[in-house]
């Protein structure tokens, strides 16, 4: 059952003519909602002036928890009593101190502008970004371990005044021992969106616990008009090509689902992915034969498992031959684009900038739309 918002008051003090006099805070209804456009899992509602309440919908895949955090600035938080029975955290803002652990993250901190609240964060090497590397390198961005197994002690002594986590479940021994040392964990559920824009709007979830909401929201504006620009000139197109996605892995060739994300930019940029008529959100399973019998003749392969190179390809599995994308070298890869310790920079940035992502697909499938485009993420095969 979904807890129930409640402000208790704090009685005016009076004792002492010089003791200063505490405002009372009646209980205030939502005042205002952050417009929230694509993304599904969470909304931002103002409570009054002081708080901000942010609510998570979709922690994880068909999740049947959610979860309200207050957001309170820490000039009233003295003013204030909550009744925290009604919140799974309350957060004092804006924090000055920080861990995150998904690297989908830490490109919301640097367009924020606030990198430099981060202080810690679990297998750092998978890090791509110069200048948070930079601070890892300088030790002002501690490794915690893994998501799954957080270093506890190492977070306790990092005294971060939030911890912004993810997770697949609710299962996670190392949140409940953070929370049971009153550090705050707020789920942070970006990676269960559908949609390439739902994904990018997750940025406005970052802005209150800095103040800096009104940025976020210019930010996403921004992300969301190149976006919407891109699809609008991959229209100009007079050929759909189909494309063909994944590979094997252990005898199972992963496609992504005709209902995901990936999907939805392979449409955006005004191609015919064959397997867009399937009802998945996420990935399907399939063999060897079945891929090869309906995405031989597919004029583009993106995403070949983790291959970079022909040769690479050609021995994991001499079948691949087969395929016309390979014989007329139209296979894509975002494996070889790379950070520094050898993070991909797919997994980092993408879900935050799906601008950048369209405008490759546009470039590989209509080249003439936008031939002066330098791929950000995905090139062709070695």
């Amino acid at each position: 059952m979904r807890k129930k918002i409640f402000l208790a008051l704090l009685l005016l003090s009076a004792i002492g003519c010089k003791e200063e006099e505490k405002k009372r805070l009646p209980t205030i209804p939502v005042a205002k909602n952050t417009a929230i456009a694509h993304a599904k899992g969470f909304t931002i509602e103002k409570a009054g002036d002081n708080i901000t309440l942010i609510k998570i919908t979709s922690p994880w895949p068909e999740s049947e928890s959610a979860f309200t955090y207050a957001l309170i600035p820490k000039e009233k938080m003295a003013f204030m009593t909550l009744n925290r029975d009604a919140y799974d955290a309350i957060i004092a803002v804006p924090v000055a101190r920080l861990v995150v652990t998904s690297t989908t993250h830490i490109p919301a901190l640097e367009s924020l502008g606030v990198e430099e609240r981060l202080v810690g964060f679990p297998q750092t090497a998978f890090i791509s970004s110069p200048k948070t590397r930079k601070r890892i390198d300088a030790g002002l961005v501690k490794e915690l371990g893994s998501n799954e197994i957080l270093n506890t002690e190492m977070v306790l002594a990092l005294n971060p005044e939030v911890v912004v986590g993810f997770g697949i479940n609710d299962q996670n021994k190392a949140y409940e021992t953070l929370e049971r040392a009153n550090i705050p964990i707020v789920y942070n559920g970006e990676w269960t969106e559908e949609t390439p824009l739902g994904k990018a709007e997750w940025i406005k979830f970052f802005g209150p616990f800095f103040g800096l909401e009104k940025k976020a929201d210019s930010l996403f504006a921004t992300i969301e008009k190149s976006y919407g620009d891109a699809a609008k000139l991959a229209e100009k197109a007079t050929h759909r090509p189909t494309v063909l996605s994944g590979g094997l892995y252990k005898d199972v060739w992963h496609v992504a689902g005709g209902k995901s994300w990936v999907a939805q930019f392979l449409n955006d940029a005004h191609s015919e992915y064959i397997y867009k008529e399937t009802k998945e959100k996420g990935s399907l399973s399939l063999s060897f034969e079945s891929v090869l019998d309906k995405g031989h003749s597919a004029e583009f392969w993106l995403n070949p498992s983790l291959h970079v190179s022909y040769e690479e390809l050609l021995a994991d599995n001499s079948h691949y031959a087969q395929f016309d994308a390979f014989k007329n070298k139209n296979i894509y890869t975002n494996a070889n684009t790379k950070g520094a310790t050898g993070g991909l920079l797919f997994y980092e940035f993408a879900p935050t900038r799906p601008d950048l992502v369209l405008k490759d697909l546009i470039h590989i499938f209509h080249p003439e739309l936008l031939p002066e485009h330098r791929p950000y993420f995905f090139k062709p095969l070695e």
